[in-house]
């Protein structure tokens, strides 16, 4: 029997329709798709029941600001949203992670982290359990973690903006890593700041080592950008352009050969800058890159629904071509280790039976008669070696399975590989099972549903923005006239 999703899990799946009915309807049936790559993933053992591939994602826009302390985040994001929502300063202000999204209240609120652990719509639903597997006890103060804030600003529509704490704290630090690399994993863009003022490597080797290097093992790192801030105090510096190329070289030897580069500054808090042309240069450099960061933050909406999409297919795509052979290469390793210690260990037990017996003279000693006489003895003692062997082969096959488990993955995007694996190894599975449990022609034929309605929900996008022939067009402009 496999395992069912759990009453957790169900409603918040639920809870995720009925909002995104109002919200973006297109995307509803693609909830049930993804409940439906659940059951694939449930009858393979690669999900627990309280784990679903939809909750792996998320289903709103997210734009995560990193960097290290001092960068000029939070003056980033006042300016940005055009309300003061986050303290600045030189030192170290806020030391948690602040969700901000809009609402329609004409005023700035401040919520507590037990508003996103609790509410499912939220990407840090639940977070409070992945904080204690890394940090024991911590799990239980949410609140020193995370925050909500909202506000009426037009430009937090239909996204949310998530602020960080510095990599270079020492308090907290594994936690706050680990919901580092949550709010990465789910975001849509990632924007990671530099202070212009510390260029220096020392000064920011938390945050390369931790984004930069992690980045270029990533197949989403175009979503990275990385921005040299407060540009403006080095204006009175001989060598502005080398202190950007020392910053951009910085991040090119940590591994990271492409991405995009950007220096900016707020013009709130921009130190004066006395020569004209100097300052001309920065402010044109400035509002160009500006532009393109603005640009991108405004687009992930769109890129959002493309990716919710993408993902839905990847994922089924990673179970056929990934997950399936790694679950039967790891049965067939199974298969003949289970077999092989099986052999060793059946002729060392008989090599050791017929040398005791032979010391002791049983073999001499034993009368075919006696054993017809007393037949009961006869069938007792040979379903007693047969139990004991059976004991053992369950014994070995579940030894070897432990080992081999312990070698693959648990957290891969397409679920727990060791797990499913495990799951075959059950004493009711034959080593023999020519593929893994859970994988037939009815979740074959699941899959191959889901990537053609992958195909058609990307065609749907398309038709909603971008149509190159332009007739559609043409007709609602007629339609108007």
């Amino acid at each position: 029997m496999f395992a069912r999703p759990s009453p957790a899990i169900r409603q918040r799946l639920d809870s995720l329709r009925e909002h995104l009915r109002q919200e973006n309807p297109i995307l509803v049936d693609v909830v049930e798709r993804y409940r439906e790559l659940d059951r694939v993933g449930y009858r393979l053992g690669l999900l627990s029941p309280d784990e679903s591939y939809a909750t792996s994602i998320s289903w709103w826009p997210l734009i995560s600001i990193l960097g290290t302390f001092s960068a000029g985040k939070s003056t980033f994001i006042n300016d940005y949203t055009g309300f003061r929502l986050q303290e600045t300063g030189n030192q170290a202000v806020d030391d948690k992670f602040t969700v901000i999204c809009y609402s329609q209240e004409d005023e700035v609120r401040v919520l507590p982290g037990l508003a996103l652990d609790a509410d499912p719509r939220f990407p840090f639903y639940q977070i409070s359990e992945e904080i204690e597997k890394v940090a024991e006890g911590e799990g239980s103060r949410i609140d020193s973690y995370l925050q909500l804030k909202t506000c009426p600003s037009e430009q937090l529509k239909g996204k949310i903006l998530i602020d960080s704490p510095g990599f270079d704290a020492d308090a907290q630090r594994t936690a706050t890593l680990r919901i580092t690399d949550h709010i990465i994993d789910l975001s849509d863009l990632v924007l990671v700041f530099f202070d212009a003022r510390h260029p220096e490597p020392g000064a920011m080797q938390d945050t390369l080592e931790h984004l930069v290097s992690g980045t270029i093992r990533r197949n989403d790192a175009a979503k990275f950008l990385f921005i040299l801030n407060q540009i403006d105090t080095t204006a009175g510096e001989d060598n502005l352009e080398e202190v950007v190329a020392a910053w951009q070289r910085a991040i090119v030897q940590h591994g990271l050969s492409t991405g995009r580069f950007y220096t900016i500054y707020s013009p709130s808090a921009a130190v004066e800058i006395r020569d004209e042309a100097v300052a001309e240069r920065i402010r044109n450099k400035r509002d160009h890159d500006m532009a393109e960061i603005t640009e991108r933050m405004s687009e992930v909406s769109v890129e959002r629904l493309y990716r919710i999409i993408g993902a839905l297919e990847n994922i089924a795509n990673e179970i056929e071509r990934t997950a399936v052979p790694m679950i039967k290469t790891a049965q067939d390793r199974w298969m003949k280790q289970t077999l092989l210690w099986d052999a060793v260990i059946y002729l060392l037990l008989a090599a050791g039976a017929g040398w005791f017996g032979y010391t002791r003279g049983w073999f001499s000693s034993l009368d075919v008669a006696v054993l017809e006489q007393r037949p009961m003895l006869a069938g007792l003692t040979a379903v007693g070696i047969l139990a004991l062997l059976v004991l053992i082969h369950f014994g070995v096959r579940g030894w070897v399975a432990r080992r081999i488990a312990r070698n693959l993955p648990t957290r891969e995007s397409f679920g727990n590989v060791a797990q499913a694996f495990l799951r075959n190894t059950r004493w009711r599975h034959s080593i023999f099972r020519p593929r893994p449990v859970g994988w037939h022609l009815f979740s074959r034929r699941l899959i191959e549903r889901i990537r053609a309605s992958a195909d058609d929900y990307i065609q749907r996008l398309n038709d909603r923005f971008a149509n190159p022939s332009g007739h559609e067009k043409v007709q609602e402009e007629s339609a108007e006239t």
